[in-house]
């Protein structure tokens, strides 16, 4: 049997601490006590048009599910050390919304959450908007799809990670990441996946400044440029790239295939660049 919790409002220190198989539907947490961690420790729970004001509600909970709930800005820190969850057509606006969780489903939600999904791993976010500065941080085994993402320092030192038919409006993404794989989507930043290892983009838009430094086994197929200047420099690089690069500079080694390059700068370097560019128009090396 489950317990049925309908049309309550909670505002109270852990008001439903260790709560066990239940359904919880069109409930409120907020209010004066302003108390923390309202659904702590928490098993099977599942949640319907909930709307919560607080912070840390889900912190240790397992198995549960939120369908058409919204958390303010208030509810920071709002998902920690939680497992097996999945949450649909909800709200997350508070800081630091999801860290240190495993599992977990999201799809056609709206984040925005500085500093959310650090050191989480399995974390699948589908046909959903996110908003933050810095995005899953430190994570393993994360996919996007369809998914249209604001941000500034994204996807840092993150490892086995799936981006699918996105437009990602970023700055400096994938520093240091490993094991990334990026298909038909926009990329948008500026000094993108420096320091990267194993990152690979097919059918992409890569657009903004300094692109692609410092990358080991980096992978490009069928992708496009714009506005991307003194790209490759000091990387392992294979790239086929249609269309235009404004300028390349110093690959550490491979070969770089694309129609025209409006620059290739040679020198200056402190190792050893061997790498190549090739034109297809003139079907020679550079």
């Amino acid at each position: 049997m489950r317990t049925i919790i309908e049309n309550k409002n909670f505002d109270e220190e852990r008001a439903l601490y260790f709560m066990q198989n239940a359904d919880i539907r069109n409930c409120v947490f907020a209010g004066p006590a302003d108390g923390e961690s309202s659904l702590k420790e928490s098993r099977d729970v599942n949640l319907f048009d909930c709307k919560f004001s607080l912070r840390y509600p889900l912190w240790h909970v397992k198995k549960f599910e939120m369908h058409n709930c919204s958390m303010d800005e208030l509810s920071r820190a709002a998902l920690w050390y939680s497992n097996d969850g999945k949450i649909s057509n909800c709200t997350l606006s508070g800081i630091k919304a999801v860290r240190e969780c495993n599992r977990i489903q999201i799809e056609g939600s709206k984040i925005v959450s500085p500093e959310f999904g650090w050191k989480s791993s399995g974390i699948a976010l589908e046909n959903s908007e996110l908003e933050a500065e810095y995005v899953f941080m430190d994570s393993r085994d994360v996919s996007l799809e369809n998914v249209r993402m604001k941000g500034k320092y994204s996807f840092q030192y993150m490892e086995n990670l799936q981006i699918e038919n996105s437009v990602l409006d970023t700055k400096d993404a994938f520093w240091h990441s490993k094991n990334v794989t990026v298909q038909n989507s926009v990329i948008k930043g500026e000094y993108l996946a420096w320091f990267s290892d194993g990152l690979t983009l097919i059918d992409c838009e890569i657009i903004g400044t300094q692109p692609l430094c410092y990358c080991k086994n980096l992978r490009l197929y069928n992708c496009t440029m714009r506005g991307c200047d003194l790209a490759f420099e000091n990387s392992d690089v294979q790239a086929e790239i249609c269309g235009h690069v404004d300028s390349i500079k110093n690959p550490k080694s491979g070969t770089i295939i694309c129609d025209s390059v409006g620059e290739i700068v040679r020198g200056d370097e402190v190792v050893d660049c061997n790498g190549k560019v090739q034109l297809r128009e003139k079907c020679e090396c550079a």
